[in-house]
């Protein structure tokens, strides 16, 4: 049986009067690729921000790898975050004037990993998405299927837990869309990654091996 990676127990949020996630409980397992569904507003990019520990609950319990984050310090929060969860954004937020291998090798510099060790993993993960010919290319000279996959390398250079992905494929075609999803699952297999994807992608959903579907800020269908 897979132990539970990400454990979260009536979890609310509101913004002012407007009441976005409602006491929403959930599980997840080491290894799993988990899609949230739902339409826009229903709550998915709060909490998927709220589970990457970039935005705090209201209210309500969450543990990530053993560890109660809702009780940690800012700082103590932010190295762990650094070391324990990669993300992946719609926008790929890559560094323009940096190349692919000085972008994926930021959160290893920022957890004090030391430079040569820092690139030779960003290699090593350049060789597994098929980039190696591409370690010395700026964003604007890499396609987009291109520049998500550094921002995959990017999220994986510190071993994390989890991804999370927020809209991954929302600005890929079809082609390069497919290859995304296939290289998570391939990666599941690699690295036992887990994956927490948000997406409106039907495809994507259902290679997932649970889809978690949102409404008014609830899990109407898990």
């Amino acid at each position: 049986m897979m132990e539970s990676l990400i454990s979260a127990s009536k979890i609310n949020k509101s913004h002012g009067d407007l009441h976005v996630l409602r006491n929403i409980s959930i599980d997840i397992k080491r290894g799993e690729i988990v899609s949230i569904t739902g339409a826009s507003g229903a709550g998915k990019s709060t909490l998927l921000h709220i589970l990457g520990t970039l935005d705090r609950a209201d209210s309500g319990k969450l543990f990530i790898d053993n560890t109660d984050v809702l009780k940690l310090v800012d700082k103590k929060l932010s190295a762990f975050r650094n070391q324990k969860i990669g993300f992946v954004f719609q926008m790929h937020h890559l560094l323009p004037e940096f190349t692919a291998l000085e972008n994926i090798c930021i959160p290893s510099f920022i957890a004090g990993v030391k430079k040569q060790e820092a690139e030779e993993k960003a290699l090593g993960l350049l060789e597994i998405l098929k980039l190696r010919d591409r370690v010395d290319h700026k964003p604007s000279q890499l396609s987009g299927g291109e520049q998500q996959r550094v921002a995959i390398a990017r999220a994986l250079i510190n071993n994390p837990v989890m991804v999370l992905a927020d809209e991954p494929s929302g600005n890929l075609d079809s082609k390069n869309a497919y290859e995304l999803h296939q290289l998570f699952l391939s990666l599941r297999e690699q690295f036992h990654q887990t994956f927490v994807i948000v997406t409106h992608n039907s495809e994507l959903a259902r290679i997932s091996d649970r889809v978690l579907d949102m409404k008014d800020g609830q899990i109407i269908h898990s």
